[in-house]
């Protein structure tokens, strides 16, 4: 019978490796199913990946993964930025137990990016980041950048071009490097340089006109082609319809 931390990491790990998609329901009884325990405990660990705003809940679809808005993309970034930053300025220069540990994990980075797990390959890539704060000293801001990671990974999932994994495991590798050279200025400006490159890969829709999806969809048709909205296009009369209400299913 798995506890309500362990299923609130196996979720988590899940958003990592991109199994999860932002928007995922989560079935307390299909989950309770699936790892052998009650209810209860499953809503114990919804309730704790609630709390670092992983998933939500509403009265009528029940628990489902966040769904990223563009302002929770840039908050986002934006923290780990400051988190990620500060941490190797402040940091301290790394023992040999911390740099094996690293330069381990890199390995295993780029076993996944050669194979064919697309999961594995994911969430090595985002949890190198959690596995440098521990390296760092402070576990407090691992597990607070794990949250991030996993929102961000969210983030990428909704809004980003598919990942260059080679690109930003070389990063990486120039990241622990600057670190085992002690050039803590250096690491902290690739750091820094590697969080807004993937950033800037986020493909935002427009915000200058939040209904042009919609605008674009119910546009007239006129010989083939559809209108805009704003465009005044001269039609006959109609006539009245029996039942007003199936009118937008005959338009879609």
């Amino acid at each position: 019978m798995a506890t309500s931390p362990e299923i609130s990491d196996r979720i988590l790990e899940a958003v990592m490796a991109r199994k999860l998609e932002p928007g995922s329901r989560l079935g307390e009884q299909q989950l309770a199913m699936l790892f052998d325990c009650s209810r209860t405990i499953v809503r114990e660990a919804l309730m704790r990946l609630a709390a670092r705003g992983i998933v939500t809940v509403s009265a009528r679809r029940g628990w489902y993964v966040i769904e990223p808005s563009q302002d929770e993309a840039r908050e986002a970034f934006e923290a780990r930025r400051v988190i990620e930053t500060g941490l190797i300025r402040s940091g301290r220069t790394m023992d040999k137990a911390a740099l094996k540990r690293l330069r381990a994990h890199l390995a295993r980075e780029k076993a996944a990016i050669k194979g064919e797990d697309v999961g594995a390959r994911s969430f090595l890539l985002g949890d190198f980041h959690v596995c440098l704060a521990e390296c760092l000293g402070n576990s407090l801001l691992a597990e607070t950048l794990r949250d991030f990671t996993a929102r961000t990974t969210l983030i990428a999932m909704r809004y980003q071009s598919p990942e260059d994994a080679a690109q930003s495991c070389a990063e990486h590798v120039q990241i622990v490097a600057a670190l085992e050279a002690g050039d803590l200025p250096k690491a902290e400006k690739l750091m820094f340089a590697h969080l807004s490159t993937w950033q800037l890969k986020l493909r935002m829709p427009g915000e200058s006109d939040p209904l042009s999806k919609l605008r674009d969809a119910l546009a007239p048709i006129n010989n083939g082609k559809a209108q805009d909205l704003h465009t005044s296009v001269p039609t006959r009369p109609r006539k009245p319809r029996a039942d007003p209400s199936t009118y937008l299913g005959d338009v879609l």
